[in-house]
């Protein structure tokens, strides 16, 4: 099995990376997708955030409120450290379970995890085998615009979220491909194609035993 970890700022189209990746034969986990499946109705993420956080975080049709639960802890250190025990363990453990199911195989696996490099930031590198990581990297003025057209943010709080991830540097820091995101769908499936490339040529890992911090 081959595990890449992919990673990239909010706004640096590092779905669409991910989407190009799966085409060509990937598989795909991606930590949001388990993180918002957790945070379903009835699930016990969901309900230890209703107890912490109260009814405000629930819509009006009993889902999950992302962008109240955001609101909330965007400027409170103490509440998002609280947001993240309850769903970064939780997390972690349904990683670690899909990737034990996939251990041993052939597959191409494609870690999606936005906040690697916010991990290791903290101290806190991954604690998992992979065989290598690739960053999407996109100019902050091009992920800015993204955020404003595409995703319904007012450029003031598009810059307020992107000023606190990880920077640009430490991100590429982290890479040991770089696949940059500021050109033209057509300069973007080039790369893709070479990453692609890449990655087939990667030694294969035994298996992949995931870091809760990283997960989310």
């Amino acid at each position: 099995m081959i595990v890449v970890g992919l990673t990239g700022g909010i706004g640096s189209g590092k779905s669409t990376v991910s989407d190009g990746l799966v085409a060509r034969g990937a598989e795909l986990l991606d930590a949001d997708a388990v993180t918002r499946s957790l945070q379903a109705p009835g699930q016990p993420v969901f309900e230890a955030m209703v107890a912490r956080f109260g009814p405000g975080i629930v819509s009006d049709d009993g889902s999950m409120d992302r962008a109240a639960v955001a609101a909330l802890v965007f400027e409170d250190e103490a509440a998002l450290a609280d947001l993240n025990a309850i769903v970064h363990p939780a997390v972690g453990t349904e990683l670690r379970h899909r990737l034990a199911g996939l251990a041993g195989s052939a597959s191409v696996v494609v870690l999606d995890i936005p906040l690697l490099a916010e991990g290791a930031r903290r101290g806190k590198p991954p604690r998992y085998e992979m065989s290598g990581v690739i960053v999407v990297d996109t100019p902050i003025g091009a992920a800015i615009e993204r955020l404003v057209a595409h995703r319904g943010f007012s450029d003031k709080d598009a810059r307020a979220r992107v000023a606190r991830q990880a920077s640009r540097t430490e991100r590429v820091m982290l890479a040991d491909l770089v696949i940059d995101n500021s050109g033209d769908r057509e300069l973007l499936q080039r790369q893709l194609d070479r990453a692609w490339r890449w990655i087939e040529d990667l030694p294969s890992v035994p298996g992949a035993v995931a870091d809760t911090e990283e997960m989310s």
